[in-house]
């Protein structure tokens, strides 16, 4: 099977073996192992030095293009299969395939996106992947041992909607020539689309592609769930669409500034805050803390159901739309400060973190474990981080009792985690 985008043979010299010097376009056969955690399957390069394949699934036997070479190690795309997985499938965008064969005497291909790792896999296979990621991670850095892991029996929950058609808000970025379009690889290379297949239908359809764009470096586009669809220039700001988002979750509404965050897959905000409520069982009158609270939506569902609330967070936006959208839960104590930074006047119940996709850290997690909650939700976008995070727990006299996963980014290797950790 020969992939769309098979490197040309001019462009690597067939007389010259690959051996200690390796350039990017060479060419060679591997053997496909495990998946790893960023999008792409581990394999070992003829001269013995691990190599990163993207467009691979464990198991197949294909040919790889070096994309770059690296101290140590490789990246490559895989360019021809030679043996194929079960699991592999047609990707249905044509910009998620390898790069492009380079222009004669060039080595650097042409860039496909970057956006989508997993097109070429079958969703339910896409899920499996990811869930083989997130044990690995655990074992590796969260210091689990494979009984522990085990026993978290983590499996990864498919959202509502389909793996296509589901991602409201979208960053592109502009070309030198005012074209919008999506970044390939690990590249500031831009590249031109007609439309992004896991775009929401509405983000599809806004006139980003097909206009130019001379001020603007980026634009985004943003479909709420009221309906509305918003664009929004880097340079000339609100270009089309309401200058506040409109979003519905738990039963509320919120109105968001167009850089306030929230969660991408339409179905993610309550299917988080579901997981939540069931790992840590809030109880009437206790106190909850809601770190790195965004706009709100942990404390909203947080309020009917303990005594007390109080959610941190340091970004303006997120703060003026928990300030406006909360405003009748007298319950609610809205605080403006890093989580790090945090002074709180007494020690919580229950807490939820919900930190970027760097992770809390370690001076968050002593914050929390020093508080001595009886349960804490960690909700994660990034295994690692949390990974990282639950050994610092762990270090803290914290277990990791139980853990969900969600695709909440289906087509890219990233999965939303929820842990429950209790004091041990």
């Amino acid at each position: 099977m020969t992939l769309p985008g098979k490197l040309d043979s001019r462009s690597v010299d067939p007389a010259r073996p690959v051996g200690d010097e390796v350039l990017v376009g060479d060419r060679f056969e591997v053997e496909v192992g495990a998946v790893a955690h960023g999008g792409h399957c581990v394999a070992r390069a003829p001269d013995g030095r691990v190599v990163f394949v993207r467009h691979a699934l464990p198991g197949e036997r294909v040919t790889v293009s070096v994309t770059e070479v690296l101290p140590g190690y490789l990246r490559a795309d895989a360019v021809e299969i030679l043996s194929a997985s079960p699991d592999r499938v047609e990707p249905p965008c044509p910009y998620a395939t390898p790069a492009k064969a380079p222009h004669v005497g060039r080595h650097t291909p042409v860039a496909h996106c970057g956006g989508c790792d997993f097109q070429h896999v079958a969703p339910a296979a896409q899920r499996e992947l990811k869930a083989a990621v997130v044990r690995e991670q655990l074992l590796r850095l969260g210091g689990l041992s494979p009984a522990e892991v085990d026993a978290l029996g983590v499996r990864v929950e498919e959202l509502p909607g389909g793996p296509l058609g589901w991602r409201t808000r979208v960053r592109y970025t502009v070309d030198a020539s005012g074209r919008a379009g999506l970044l390939a690889h690990r590249s500031n290379e831009v590249v031109p689309v007609d439309r992004c297949l896991i775009a929401h239908p509405a983000v599809q359809d806004a006139p980003v592609t097909g206009q130019p764009w001379p001020t603007d470096d980026r634009v985004e586009a943003i479909a709420g769930s009221g309906g509305d669809v918003t664009l929004v220039g880097s340079t000339s700001g609100v270009v089309s669409g309401p200058a506040e988002v409109t979003e519905r979750a738990v039963g509320r509404r919120w109105r968001l500034g167009v850089q306030a965050f929230w969660q991408v897959h339409p179905a993610a905000p309550d299917t988080l805050v579901s997981a939540v409520l069931d790992l840590v069982q809030p109880v009437a009158g206790e106190r909850a803390w809601d770190l790195y609270g965004g706009a709100g939506l942990f404390a909203a569902a947080l309020a009917p159901r303990v005594a007390e609330v109080t959610l941190v967070e340091s970004d303006r936006e997120a703060i003026t739309a928990a300030r406006s959208s909360l405003a009748d839960l007298s319950n609610v104590h809205i605080v403006r400060s890093t989580v790090e930074r945090f002074r709180p006047a007494g020690d919580p119940d229950v807490v939820v973190l919900d930190p970027p996709r760097t992770g809390a850290g370690a001076a968050a997690v002593r914050l929390v474990a020093g508080a001595s909650p009886r349960a804490v939700a960690y909700v994660a976008c990034d295994p690692a981080a949390f990974a990282r995070d639950v050994a610092t727990f762990r270090a803290r006299g914290f277990r990791l009792a139980a853990l969900r996963a969600f695709d909440a980014f289906p087509m890219t290797h990233h999965v939303e985690c929820v842990g429950l950790l209790l004091p041990a």
